[in-house]
């Protein structure tokens, strides 16, 4: 009975990581896209963080290495990085001294 369970357990994790989601080309074009315009939105206000346009470029170079999964996760991450840019820049626009 515990070694059917122990199978049981096995087959059916195996299974789960099987049926992972692909990334595919229009995946990787879709999330390059929302970090351009994201990071577009960031430089308008002069906040546009650092790596983003790297991440961007290095997202496109993977696409084109038809290394979709990574250029999504790249993607994904410079978008997050001109999202954070653009909470920071509302935030602290205001800022100055408190004396």
């Amino acid at each position: 009975m515990k070694k059917l369970l122990i199978a049981t357990a096995i087959a059916i994790s195996l299974n789960a990581c099987s049926s992972a989601p692909t990334m595919t080309a229009v995946d990787a074009q879709a999330a390059i896209a929302a970090a351009e315009y994201e990071t577009q939105r960031a430089s308008e206000l002069k906040y546009e963080w650092r790596d983003s346009g790297d991440l961007i470029k290095e997202a496109k170079s993977a696409e084109q290495k038809q290394d979709f999964a990574l250029a999504v996760k790249l993607a994904d991450q410079a978008k997050r990085q001109s999202s954070n840019a653009i909470k920071q820049y509302h935030d602290q626009k205001n800022a100055g001294p408190a004396f």
